[in-house]
């Protein structure tokens, strides 16, 4: 039966790295996962047509290769005809190399924390959170002002974290990072205090919410605004019947 829709196109065989991040000239980077796709902007339409109802044809050619024999079959198998796809021994098969960046925050909060905890925790996560008790038991510094916490963060920056947050109840937090190794102290607004219970965890789930929704933010806004979402959660009972909704906060919070 004649086709309804004709094409005539590339078809491209994609190369897809899949990375934390692109690579600048000359550069070598490691990726975390590699596969083999079917791109080429003529082919994405013409599959794209066929799977919506439409009887396809395209038009290309590819090389007499193991690519164009794959991508042939790929055309047959969504139902497009490949009566006019030439193949040739003159040139490849075309193919696109991709590197996705698929740059993830890993934001590792140490609760309960463990005085043996796994190295790889320190260096494969992006953030490093914990709370005045969780860093003594990481540490075996106590925890009693910011001169403490700052302690604790050069000491979890020796053993390969990359940014740590130490949250320090009222006082708010410290941060400290291997790009700004100077500490910085973000403090919170004063409150009166209902129950505490789940502050903390409060505090990192907003955080975690600016990592994925507003990425471009400072660090330091992050948690300063983390701090006020947390803060809002201690002026009522209960755990999460205590956490506040987007629409019951400053819209400057967002």
């Amino acid at each position: 039966m004649a086709a309804e829709v004709v094409v005539v196109g590339s078809c491209m065989t994609d190369l897809v790295s899949l990375t934390t991040q692109l690579p600048k000239a000359g550069e070598t980077i490691l990726g975390h996962k590699f596969f083999i796709g079917f791109g080429g902007k003529g082919a994405n339409q013409c599959v794209q047509c066929a799977r919506l109802g439409a009887k396809t044809s395209l038009i290309c050619k590819v090389g007499k290769d193991s690519f164009g024999n794959d991508y042939v079959e790929n055309l047959k198998k969504n139902g497009i005809s490949t009566a006019f796809i030439g193949q040739t021994t003159d040139a490849a098969t075309g193919t696109a190399s991709i590197i996705v960046n698929s740059e993830v925050k890993t934001l590792f909060n140490a609760a309960p924390a463990l005085p043996d905890l796994d190295p790889q925790f320190y260096t494969h996560s992006d953030i490093f959170c914990c709370n005045e008790t969780e860093a003594e038991i990481l540490t075996g510094i106590p925890v009693g002002n910011l001169e403490d916490a700052e302690k604790v963060g050069r000491m979890l920056l020796e053993r390969g974290c990359k940014l740590v947050i130490v949250t320090l109840g009222a006082e708010g937090c410290m941060m400290i990072s291997v790009e700004e190794p100077i500490p910085k102290h973000v403090p919170a607004g004063k409150v009166r205090a209902v129950d505490t219970t789940g502050a903390g965890d409060s505090f990192v789930g907003a955080l975690a919410f600016y990592l994925a929704y507003y990425p471009k933010l400072p660090m330091e806004e992050m948690i300063r605004n983390s701090n006020c979402i947390a803060s809002v959660s201690v002026q009522a009972s209960g755990t999460q019947s205590s956490y506040p909704y987007q629409k019951d906060l400053p819209q400057d919070l967002f």
